[in-house]
């Protein structure tokens, strides 16, 4: 009998944990968006009312000297509210009354600090692996139409339909993005730029749509503090450039709705990529590569110039800088509200079509 309960425990287990995991690593982006904000806000003497993590109702609170420390239900945001952010405040620590480039650095810190995490966490992965890529052909398959076509073992790749190539992640990513099965594609060859026009690739399907099939292999090198270091920032580089590539396709109608995922869809997706390898350094990470392009997403989407965005309040910033005189705060505030609305009522319809497609 105690057989039967400890393994139905461990069966549970093995299915809970990966979600948990999920939800934690959410967390630690969360939190470290929102602790660059805090540490700016601090250094600078702004009042800060509230430093709270998740959102929805209040599970744990505690006051530390003008601050509340809160824990709140739903682990999907968190929250910095500053005396003076939202409304005219005559407090000398308010936000409002701090000069303006006292207030673009707090606001960008939380950014700034996912992207810092970004390159940090794939420094790790990059140092973990066998081996670190490149952007130089190594070998073809059997039958590579790409070969036939003009690619050659030893071309370095910059360039594929005129987007620039940072790293081997943006091989793969520009490749997936295409719709045919053709791609120009400026390589290094000798030393010389040489333009391949119409570079044809075989095609697969999956789930009803059609990817290109990177018929060659990379060059790859052994992890050293040189190649990591470098490469650390030029696949953040090219996470970065597919987070902006995949806002166009969206805004353009390339991809609709149903390829959006929001905090339920990103969680079930880590909780998925992380349960499936048997090791368990693997599971880890993979975990690292999920949170590596989750923080960086995360860094670019909130400078994007949106209202209720960080970077919406930045542009706000940035516009009293250069008239010499702030924008009223009224003004200011009815533009955020109609902007958190929006991007409420858009999270709302992302999380439904999240579940929906859990079920």
């Amino acid at each position: 009998m105690s057989k039967i309960i400890s393994l139905s425990i461990s069966s549970v287990w093995s299915s809970v944990w990966p979600y948990l995991l999920a939800v934690f690593l959410f967390g630690v982006i969360i939190a470290i968006h929102e602790f660059g904000h805090f540490f700016f806000a601090k250094l600078f003497k702004v009042k800060v009312n509230e430093f709270a993590l998740g959102m929805g109702p209040k599970i744990f609170s505690k006051q530390k000297g003008e601050t509340a420390y809160s824990l709140r239900l739903f682990p999907i945001g968190g929250f910095v509210s500053m005396e003076g952010e939202d409304e005219e405040s005559d407090d000398d620590g308010a936000f409002n009354k701090k000069p303006a480039w006292q207030r673009f650095i707090i606001i960008a810190a939380g950014a700034v600090l996912n992207l810092i995490l970004g390159v940090v966490v794939v420094a790790i992965c990059l140092s973990c692996s066998e081996l670190v890529g490149s952007r130089t052909v190594h070998s073809f398959m059997d039958g590579a139409t790409s070969q036939q076509s003009g690619l050659q073992a030893g071309d370095e790749i910059v360039k594929i339909n005129d987007t620039h190539i940072y790293s081997s992640k943006g091989i793969a990513f520009n490749m997936v993005r295409d719709t045919d099965n053709k791609l120009d594609i400026t390589v290094k060859r000798n030393g010389e730029k040489i333009e391949l026009k119409d570079v044809e690739f075989k095609q697969f399907e999956f789930e009803g749509r059609k990817y290109i099939q990177q018929d060659f292999s990379i060059v790859g090198y052994e992890p050293n503090f040189f190649n990591v270091t470098s490469n650390a920032f030029l696949d953040s580089a090219s996470i970065v450039q597919m987070v902006r590539l995949s806002l166009v396709d969206l805004v353009t109608g390339k991809y609709g709705m149903k390829e959006v995922s929001g905090p339920v869809g990103t969680i079930s997706a880590i909780a998925e990529s992380t349960a499936e390898p048997e090791n368990f350094s693997d599971k880890i990470l993979t975990a690292l590569t999920f949170l590596s392009m989750i923080t960086i997403n995360v860094g670019v989407f909130n400078l994007l110039p949106v209202p209720a965005l960080d970077g919406g309040r930045l542009f706000f910033i940035f516009i009293e800088m250069i008239r010499r005189k702030p924008i009223p705060a009224k003004k200011e505030g009815l533009v955020h509200t109609v902007g958190l609305v929006l991007l409420l009522a858009f999270m709302l319809v992302v999380s439904i079509s999240d579940v929906i497609k859990l079920f």
